[in-house]
């Protein structure tokens, strides 16, 4: 048993050593990783008394904090964010967290919180930044936001919900409601009811596309190897919303689409409306600045966000965008340089890199072959003014 707590203290987790520990309960895994169960938004220790539950449900991240940036939070019953960390900061950090958390429903100013933990407000801001990847203010709306969802989803009112999450206004919320919920507190409440979507399917040169988008933006982009198929799918999450095929008022969002598919760059700017933690934003924002025709690692984007430990964690921002292509996680590789996975298939992972590198060869080629002419052109008419 100690063997395979040894095994899974490597920087890279055994999936199935992780799952093993989960089905004994092994105690002593307990602070190697922890388990997250998606169908539940829920992560807890190896050795949770709670049911196990089935195999396909499962993610394991390796440090608590990756978790909560995915979009998961700690088990009730086994605590699993208060598995001790070794680094005295860590460990510091994760009792700020821990306070914040259970205090969401005072102000938290960076001023009191500097107090309490005995720290200059600079330094508080700085260490946390470094260790958490965001400010105390942006994991304090993280937490208060994942509270409310919590409460809606438990069948609170929306007013009821957003004082008890610890909002001091409702003015708070719902300016950032739309971006962060991808609809109204009381349109998520209902599972989407009231949503109005429009949306069109075209087939294009890397399977049937569907684009939908509300009066916000664009809120979707997935493929699909048969029309019928994909718009059913769509249907069937969206049940509850108000949905419109509407080929015409999609057009540009599609032709747009359409180019990028091509490995065309666009300069237009492009509005989206997704659902997303802190985190996620992090990471979408990281790989719509990655430029057309490169790529970078899992690892690469934690780093250039802040996290350099939440390899993991970026991963699975990665699994969870909704719009593929207008936020390109099909440009993060491995760092062995292999594609890694892609949810709408390698396949099309592959064709859209191939596409991507090939037009920003060709654009670079065409670059040069100009500015050359031009070099040419200036030399010419030159000497055409010293023999006049």
């Amino acid at each position: 048993m100690r063997d395979t707590v040894e095994e899974l203290e490597q920087d890279f987790l055994d999936e199935e050593q992780c799952w093993q520990a989960v089905l004994t309960r092994n105690a002593l895994a307990d602070g190697t990783f922890v388990v997250a169960v998606r169908t539940t938004g829920i992560y807890c220790r190896p050795s949770c008394p709670a049911r196990n539950p089935y195999r396909e449900h499962v993610t394991f991240f390796k440090f608590p904090e990756e978790a909560v940036d995915a979009g998961f939070r700690p088990c009730r019953r086994c605590h699993p964010d208060q598995v001790h960390q070794p680094d005295p900061q860590i460990e510091l950090i994760e009792r700020v967290c821990h306070y914040m958390q259970t205090h969401l429903d005072a102000p938290l100013h960076l001023a009191d919180l500097s107090q309490q933990f005995h720290m200059s407000p600079y330094h508080l801001q700085r260490t946390f930044k470094r260790i958490k990847g965001v400010t105390p203010r942006q994991f304090v709306e993280s937490c208060r936001l994942g509270d409310f969802k919590a409460r809606l989803q438990e069948g609170e009112t929306v007013t009821d919900a957003l004082y008890n999450a610890g909002y001091q206004s409702s003015s708070s919320l719902y300016e950032r409601a739309p971006v962060q919920l991808g609809m109204t507190p009381t349109a998520y409440r209902k599972g989407g009811k009231g949503m109005r979507i429009g949306y069109s399917i075209v087939e294009s040169q890397l399977g049937f596309v569907l684009v939908a988008a509300t009066e916000r933006g664009v809120t979707a982009v997935r493929f699909g190897d048969s029309e019928e198929t994909i718009e059913a799918d769509f249907i069937q999450e969206y049940s509850k919303a108000e949905l419109t095929r509407d080929d015409e008022l999609l057009r540009p969002w599609v032709n747009l689409l359409l180019l990028s598919l091509q490995g065309q760059p666009s300069t237009q700017q492009l509005s989206l409306d997704v659902h997303a933690t802190t985190f996620q934003w992090k990471v979408w924002q990281a790989l719509r600045a990655i430029p057309v025709g490169q790529t970078r690692s899992y690892q690469e984007i934690a780093q250039a966000i802040g996290r350099p430990t939440a390899a993991r964690a970026v991963a699975q921002a990665c699994a969870t965008n909704p719009v593929a292509v207008f936020i390109p996680c099909h440009r993060v590789v491995r760092n062995n340089g292999q594609l890694g996975g892609y949810h709408w298939g390698i396949e099309r992972k592959q064709q859209l890199l191939t596409n991507e590198h090939a037009y920003s060869t060709a654009s670079m080629s065409n670059g040069k072959t100009n500015n050359q002419q031009l070099r040419e052109e200036t030399t010419m008419s030159t000497l055409r003014k010293a023999e006049a």
